[in-house]
């Protein structure tokens, strides 16, 4: 397999340490020496998302599954729910709310922008809702979205409040006891640099009293909390085979975050977009996003004329067979218009930059760049 530098929007390089730990013999998953590395790694998690809730777990799912596992225990049919939509990701939330019933109500905003808090107010005035959702970072953009004004607005309605922290967990601050927020999901791949195939997540208590107060039974028996408490609770009944080799190394990967610590780490991130910003703008791209709204692990740029005369898919392709960098191109609305570069955990570096700048600087060279 080829050895790439990973600069797309996920998943991120894995660090030596990560690598050695997945390779370790595999322990059953209900084996003490294991669940002893499952409540490490449930206590890490509490950290990181900056919140005491007890059910606070490494889901056996991708990120998108951690979504599904949100809203199929929050949310029952004819439920109102609010969603922020800021680009594909907010588009997946209301997909995933109405194929359980729900009534959507979607406030968006121009994708590379941000949500408003007083358009997300109004909705949830409106609609009075059992649940507002919305992205942190939106993968799809590059784009940090506003949490306290509509969370604080959604509480003040008795609204639950989800959160998508799948790009920002491990590279952000985030606070979930201190915003008000919920229920929230993120994903290994990205700022934690763990392979792609869990999903942490964290329910606090009312959630879990509106998850005791359904009217049917939770649609999905894999996901059910109620099921899944049993696991990750002080009893540790078997649910399903936890995967043990990602969860080992995911404990490691919350080891080495610790080592660091958040203040550090959020500063490096944002030190290599600063380096990166800075660079692509020498070669002529500009950033989509605002300075104020702008991602630190996840820049979107646009396209200069030549890039886009070039082919820009075609100009990605030779990034990486020539250079063995991946980066990413648009999705949804922005697809063929920007192109998303991630420096995610470990590849939040300078050195990481700058490589990336000089391959960039070959191949636009070749496309008739100066």
């Amino acid at each position: 397999m080829a050895h790439r530098l990973l600069l797309g929007p996920g998943p991120s390089n894995v660090p030596a340490r990560v690598l050695t730990a997945l390779a370790q013999p595999l322990l059953g998953h209900l084996d003490p020496a294991f669940l002893a590395i499952v409540e490490e790694v449930q206590e890490r998690l509490r950290g990181l998302f900056g919140t005491r809730n007890p059910l606070t777990i490494p889901l056996s799912a991708t990120g998108s599954g951690g979504m599904e596992a949100c809203f199929v225990n929050l949310v029952e049919p004819g439920d109102p729910v609010v969603v922020g939509v800021a680009g594909v990701f907010g588009e997946r939330m209301c997909d995933v709310a109405a194929r359980l019933g729900a009534r959507v109500a979607r406030v968006e905003s121009e994708p590379g922008t941000v949500l408003d808090p007083g358009a997300m107010a109004d909705a949830i005035a409106r609609t009075r809702p059992a649940l507002v959702a919305f992205v942190h970072a939106e993968t799809s953009t590059g784009a940090c979205q506003p949490v306290q004004a509509i969370a604080s607005a959604a509480r003040d309605a008795g609204a639950l409040v989800v959160l998508d922290c799948v790009t920002s967990l491990g590279g952000l601050r985030v606070a979930l006891d201190a915003w008000g927020v919920d229920a929230a999901y993120s994903a290994t791949q990205k700022c934690l640099s763990t392979p792609p195939g869990l999903a942490p997540a964290s329910f606090g208590p009312r959630a879990l009293e509106r998850l005791a107060a359904r009217r049917a039974p939770v649609p999905s028996w894999y996901f059910d909390l109620n099921l899944l408490g049993g696991y990750f609770g002080e009893r540790r009944v078997y649910h399903h085979t936890a995967p043990v080799g990602a969860i080992a190394g995911l404990a490691e990967a919350l080891r080495l975050i610790d080592e660091e610590g958040m203040p550090a780490r959020a500063l490096r991130h944002r030190e290599a977009a600063e380096r990166l910003v800075a660079g692509l703008g020498r070669l002529g791209f500009e950033p989509l996003v605002a300075q104020e709204y702008r991602l630190p692990m996840l820049t979107s740029v646009r396209l200069p004329a030549r890039v886009q005369a070039a082919g820009e898919a075609a100009l990605r392709r030779q990034l990486l067979e020539r250079h063995e960098i991946e980066i990413g191109g648009g999705l949804g609305k922005l697809a063929g218009r920007i192109w998303r570069i991630g420096l995610m955990g470990e590849n939040a570096r300078p050195a990481v930059v700058d490589r990336l700048l000089e391959a960039l600087g070959v191949v636009l060279g070749g496309a008739g760049g100066s």
